[in-house]
């Protein structure tokens, strides 16, 4: 992702430009944030700006390390209870072993009164990618190829499984025109969207042509973007 120029991660940008929005609608006043999923965005910079200090963290070491961030997984948080009064996770969640687990745990280290903001990729998405390579894998399940996403009433059910008040989630299509399969692919690289499985099996040629044969004329892919909204529980 860090070798593509920042204007190739429109998606990226797209979300987190959606969540300082959701943010500066807010009146309560936050000092020190949490921010899973690297620093691709420029957010770090957009919260000092809002008087907001921020600590930065990626299970990737290279995207960590860029960000002068701790390497460590969504659902393996390393801070102490209460530690932050606003966390913020961006496009990173949708890839995580155990969600529910991760989600529990931002609850449980966000101060009372603070504030969860989320952005993630979900069911939905990419449905033209995903119906070439099933029409060209038909002995194989898909799944093979695309890890599971949450659907919107699915991440609205988890949120309030993890005691979040005034759980929201939210759901945005929205569409993109490609003319050649290297922009779409390219595009899905430097958003982080590519095949995360642990056991992948390579796409073979006679795939690739399929896919790219489809390309004659502009085809419209689709990016299904859940956002999550969550407040945490006053102290007992």
């Amino acid at each position: 992702m860090l070798r593509y120029p920042a204007e190739d991660r429109w998606v990226i940008g797209r979300m987190a430009q959606d969540l300082l929005e959701r943010l500066d609608a807010v009146r309560v006043p936050f000092g020190k944030a949490l921010l899973i999923g690297g620093d691709l965005a420029g957010l770090s910079a957009a919260l000092a700006k809002r008087g907001i200090s921020c600590v930065v963290v990626d299970p990737g070491f290279a995207i960590a390390a860029a960000s002068g961030g701790v390497v460590c997984d969504e659902d393996r948080l390393p801070f102490a209870d209460r530690s932050f009064d606003l966390v913020i996770a961006i496009g990173t969640l949708d890839t995580v072993s155990d969600l529910p687990g991760a989600l529990v745990l931002i609850q449980r280290i966000l101060a009372e009164g603070g504030l969860f903001l989320g952005a993630m990729m979900g069911a939905g998405s990419l449905p033209f990618l995903r119906s070439c390579l099933q029409d060209q894998d038909n002995d194989r399940p898909i799944v093979a190829r695309f890890h599971p996403q949450i659907d919107v009433r699915g991440a609205g059910d988890l949120l309030a499984r993890a005691k979040f008040a005034l759980p929201v989630a939210e759901s945005e299509l929205i569409s993109a025109r490609y003319r050649t399969p290297d922009r779409l692919i390219a595009d899905l690289r430097a958003n982080g969207l590519t095949n995360c499985l642990a056991q992948r099996s390579p796409l073979g040629k006679e795939a690739f042509a399929h896919f790219a044969a489809q390309f004659r004329e502009p085809v419209v892919e689709q990016f299904a973007i859940v956002t999550l909204t969550g407040w945490a529980q006053p102290a007992r």
